[in-house]
């Protein structure tokens, strides 16, 4: 049996009074280092087990929203690992090969997500345990900026950088949950009230990308990266290359230096009477903590200020910054092999996110060909969540996959509410401004974001004009019923850029109204009648891109 669950309720806890709510017919699951009243908060620890009187308040405030709570789930000890293995419950697999692992510290909640047992779920995020297991599983991860959400009532790892994190396996989902569990709350002595950026990265935005990267010897997570960098130019993003060097000297204080010593302090009252409690090796990094002086935690808080001046500068030149959730992906036994060096390898760029005070977001970018999942991750300044989610939905939308493990294609997106809307004029495209084609930059970089795939209404007619190499398609609209169904993609141009736009359209094109096969008019491209007299009538193959793959089967082979 799959050890994702610590606790399942027979029936989900619940509040009647919250039926209306906006998180209403929605269940989630809760990592078990946060309390849900009533039932044993574990933390993966039995000896440390206690029953609390009242929910976290991020639990009470999901369930005011008409959430259903069907249980807590497992987590690598005391929040300390990101593999998902460090539990005396047992490891938890990834939600695709059993032998891999799930990812931590998080790996319950991951996985009871990927696999469609819930909605959504709550993790904590110290180091990357609100990412990693999202990256490893094909979902989504929010982890957002520090003390956006209340910690109040969950088990401290590392009190001053603990966040409470979100898993769905949409952007949309998480966002939903993200605006109904936050709130200040005096009760916790890190929360802040934060107000979020409002203004979506749009047009040529920049995206930073570590000069230097490291996968471990993994070639196949290297070349998804690199595919993931191409997708992000596609959707208008210009890579500027950053020295990771200050945020990789920040993740090694982590546990390399005094900082260490807030992990002991989490748990040090139980820890101190019950060490031998505590598994390997989540005992040895706990005890490591009790090694350091007061002076020496001071200096290490003065190092990793250093380290964020430093690293401040890379936000002059970029808006985001884009890593691999996590470099590379190893088998449970490998980890259990060696289990503290490959778990530091999996933070190799999650760990400095917390202590420099950023936001970030991972989502699914690839299915690699082994069939595991791989993920990128988006971080941005404090504040920057809403704005890391359009972003993050975006992209997870042009990868075309489906919701974690579940089979189920992704909906359509959603608004990120509490972002402004720029005024905005739909566009349907159906030739070289499809995505991915030659003139799509001519959409992006005005901060057009795609919508999704459609069809003409059964009214037109489609040509290869001639005159150009490959040539251009014209839609002419012809008897209602008389034509065929044209495929066609729309996106959403901010009206302030439709103009130049709209002048870049050469003659006999023009833009028109567009009927779809759903009902709906949109502006799109229409040719002149008279310039498709005497062309190539492509109706029949029912879109651009299929007329292009069959000009490419049909070129002869050249031999020398």
């Amino acid at each position: 049996m799959v050890q994702a669950w610590i606790t399942r309720f027979d029936q989900p806890v619940s509040l009647s009074q919250a039926q209306d709510g906006p998180l209403a017919g929605l269940v989630f699951a809760a990592k078990d280092n946060i309390d849900v009243a009533g039932v044993p908060t574990t933390a993966a620890c039995p000896a440390f087990a206690y029953v609390p009187a009242e929910h976290a308040t991020v639990v009470q405030r999901l369930l005011a929203a008409g959430a259903a709570c069907l249980g807590k789930t497992n987590l690598d000890q005391f929040a300390c690992g990101l593999n998902g293995t460090r539990s005396p419950y047992g490891a938890v697999p990834n939600a695709f090969d059993a032998r891999y692992v799930s990812g931590g510290s998080s790996s319950g909640s991951a996985y009871a997500v990927a696999t469609g047992q819930v909605d959504f779920a709550l993790g904590t995020d110290t180091a990357g345990s609100g990412r990693v297991p999202a990256g490893l599983n094909n979902i989504v991860g929010l982890k957002p900026s520090k003390g956006l959400i209340s910690t109040h009532g969950v088990v401290p790892a590392a009190q001053s950088v603990d966040c409470v994190s979100i898993f769905a396996r949409t952007v949309g989902m998480a966002v939903r949950v993200l605006r109904c569990a936050s709130a200040y709350d005096p009760r916790d002595p890190y929360s802040r009230k934060l107000q979020l950026a409002a203004q979506p990265w749009r047009g040529s935005f920049r995206f930073g990308v570590p000069s230097v990267t490291e996968f471990f010897g993994d070639a196949v997570a290297e070349s998804e990266f690199g595919l993931a960098i191409s997708r992000l130019r596609e959707l208008g993003g210009t890579p500027v290359a950053i020295d990771y060097t200050p945020l990789a000297q920040a993740a090694g204080l982590l546990y390399d230096s005094a900082l260490v010593a807030e992990r002991y302090a989490a748990v040090r009252s139980f820890f101190d009477a019950h060490e031998d409690e505590v598994i390997e090796p989540v005992r040895s990094i706990l005890a490591s903590g009790k090694a350091y002086s007061a002076a020496d935690f001071c200096q290490a808080q003065v190092r990793l200020q250093a380290l964020a001046r430093q690293a401040a500068a890379m936000w002059d030149s970029i808006d985001v910054l884009l890593v691999p959730t996590a470099p590379t992906h190893y088998t449970i036994a490998q980890m259990q092999a060696d289990p503290v060096a490959l778990n530091r390898n999996l933070g190799a760029y999650t760990n400095f996110v917390n202590l420099l005070d950023y936001a970030a977001l991972s989502v699914p970018s690839s299915m690699r060909p082994d069939g595991l999942p791989f993920g990128i991750t988006l971080i941005g300044q404090c504040g920057s969540d809403l704005q890391l989610a359009e972003l993050g939905q975006r992209y997870h939308h042009a990868t075309g996959l489906l919701q974690g493990a579940t089979g189920v294609p992704l909906p359509q997106q959603e608004t990120i509410e509490g972002l402004r809307s720029p005024a905005s004029v739909r566009v349907a495209v159906v030739g070289a401004h499809l995505s991915g084609m030659p003139l799509n930059k001519q959409l992006t970089e005005r901060g057009a974001t795609l919508v999704g795939a459609a069809q003409t209404a059964p009214d037109y007619r489609f040509f290869a004009l001639p005159g150009t190499v490959p040539p251009k398609p014209g839609l002419v609209r012809v008897a209602a019923g008389s034509g065929s169904r044209i495929a066609l993609e729309l996106w959403d141009m901010p009206l302030e850029h439709y103009g130049s736009f709209v002048s870049l359209v050469p003659a006999p094109l023009g833009i028109g109204t567009l009927a779809l096969a759903d009902g709906r008019t949109v502006q799109g491209f229409l040719c002149e009648a008279l310039a498709a007299q005497g062309a190539l009538d492509i109706s029949h193959h029912g879109g651009w891109r299929t007329y292009m793959a069959s000009l490419a089967v049909a070129e002869p082979l050249i031999t020398p």
